[in-house]
């Protein structure tokens, strides 16, 4: 395979969406496969749109997913001077032509039912530049035909694409030649992109060939779409990485299922490292059918990769949801949180779920208040003679802990699930969690008597204990 110089280049007008996600990853494992360059461009070309707090976030998704790039960020915006170096070049050869028109103008010469675009109305009136005249290039009479290693050829008849702007009236180049220009300069092989930048191709060929310049290949990616089959959009769905990663989606959990969307392995595995999918992949098995985006999906991928990482691991990934908990307050809160993880790991799918279950260990717990109703009459006097059995055990341990409450679930004339329902409730404060036993010798004698106490209290007089 020859080395591909390849190009991911977002737009900073918004958060970084899952689509670009997969964009990237599909570029970064072509350039690794085949030994090229992975080239990261900012297409900021849209004054009024862009944000840099948008480029920081695009550079650090980028970071976080571990998707490193071998050159750039280059900023079109940079660049500014190339790319009207290359619009005189049409100019002198007639490929392009100012244009004054307005759209109102446009639209009032249209008689009605006139098919939409722009008429070419000023393509032999010779206009030089001058405020309110946009360079227009000057497209061809005839089909163009764009070859995409995942639609094939695709034909854009004649007459179906206007005559196009390529520097606005304010001077500002447009972004169909800023990429062209860039494609060149960079040596750009292989442009893979979303299937909405398709409509934009057939102008990139028309101007490769006006600036004599070879054109890369092209592959479309499928639309990513929600459960109702609409394409995924950020008013209606969660699509930012940034979303995730709050929530505690592990980086490599949400690659490999991106990977998956548009492209098939060949067979049912779904779960690969980054080496296997470098070595696996294949252009020629990217699909053209949009590719359903299912959260849940995602979420069983995420809890996978969650119950197979180390507690290390899982720390350094949820760092600031653990440490929003205070299990990172000093060594010994870290320590047992280490202990703990492996418990909860299994139970969760993210890492914010994992610090909710875990919050037990470190934070006094509130006892919802609806909770406490749904328990039964003897809840109390089991508390309380599980409060007794409890505070002479030795060892304070898992296996300990569980055959003790297994005598008193039997002496109390009761199951240890129903038993263990009030304790649970009481020393972490849900109905759900880790091990209760694991969990009890983690949090220690102290504070699981204390916690008790607390939940009699509230349940009221203790009533007579078990003997």
């Amino acid at each position: 395979m020859a080395p591909e110089r390849v190009r991911f280049a977002p737009s900073p007008t918004g958060m970084f969406h899952v689509g670009s996600a997969r964009t990237a990853l599909y570029n970064w494992v072509v350039a690794r496969q085949s030994g090229g360059a992975f080239i990261l461009r900012i297409d900021d070309t849209d004054e009024e749109r862009n944000r840099e707090d948008w480029v920081d976030g695009i550079l650090s998704a980028l970071r976080w997913l571990g998707l490193t790039w071998d050159e750039g960020p280059i900023r079109q915006s940079s660049r500014l001077e190339r790319y009207r170096e290359a619009a005189e070049k049409l100019l002198a050869s007639n490929q392009a032509y100012w244009c004054d028109c307005t759209r109102a103008a446009v639209d009032a010469r249209k008689p009605p039912g006139a098919p939409p675009g722009y008429d070419g109305f000023c393509r032999d009136r010779n206009l030089g530049p001058g405020p309110g005249r946009a360079l227009r290039f000057r497209v061809p009479d005839r089909d163009v035909v764009v070859e995409d290693l995942v639609r094939g050829s695709v034909t854009f008849p004649a007459g179906s694409i206007e005559d196009f702007i390529v520097v606005k009236s304010s001077g500002q180049p447009l972004y169909v030649l800023a990429n062209v220009v860039d494609d060149v300069d960079f040596a750009i092989t292989l442009v893979l992109r979303a299937e909405e930048h398709l409509p934009t191709t057939p102008k990139a060929v028309l101007l490769h060939e006006a600036l004599a310049t070879t054109p890369p290949r092209f592959a479309h990616l499928s639309f990513l779409v929600n459960a109702q089959r609409q394409k995924l959009s950020k008013r209606r769905d969660r699509v930012a990485v940034e979303d995730y990663r709050a929530l505690g989606v592990l980086p490599w959990a949400l690659l490999n299922y991106l990977a998956l969307l548009g492209w098939s392995p060949g067979g049912d595995e779904e779960f690969f490292s980054r080496e296997e999918l470098i070595e696996r992949f294949d252009l020629a098995r990217l699909q053209h059918a949009p590719a359903f985006f299912d959260e849940r999906k995602l979420l069983a991928f995420n809890q996978h990769y969650l119950a197979e990482a180390s507690s290390e691991d899982l720390i350094e990934a949820g760092h600031d949801l653990f440490a929003a908990i205070g299990a990172l307050d000093d060594e010994d809160r870290r320590s047992r949180l280490r202990e703990l993880l492996p418990l909860v790991a299994p139970r969760v799918r993210t890492l914010a779920e994992a610090a909710a279950m875990s919050r037990f260990l470190f934070r006094e717990p509130e006892v919802p208040a609806d909770e406490v109703e749904t328990l039964p009459p003897e809840a109390s006097s089991w508390l309380g003679a599980a409060e007794d059995a409890l505070s002479t055990l030795e060892p304070f341990d898992a296996a300990s802990i569980e055959a003790s409450l297994r005598r008193l679930a039997s002496s109390l004339g009761t199951t240890l699930r129903a038993l263990q329902a009030p304790i649970r409730l009481a020393t972490t404060g849900a109905r759900v969690g880790p091990p209760l036993f694991a969990a009890l010798e983690l949090l220690g004698r102290a504070a699981t008597l204390r916690r008790l106490e607390r939940l009699i209290e509230r349940l009221g007089a203790r009533g007579p204990r078990a003997e």
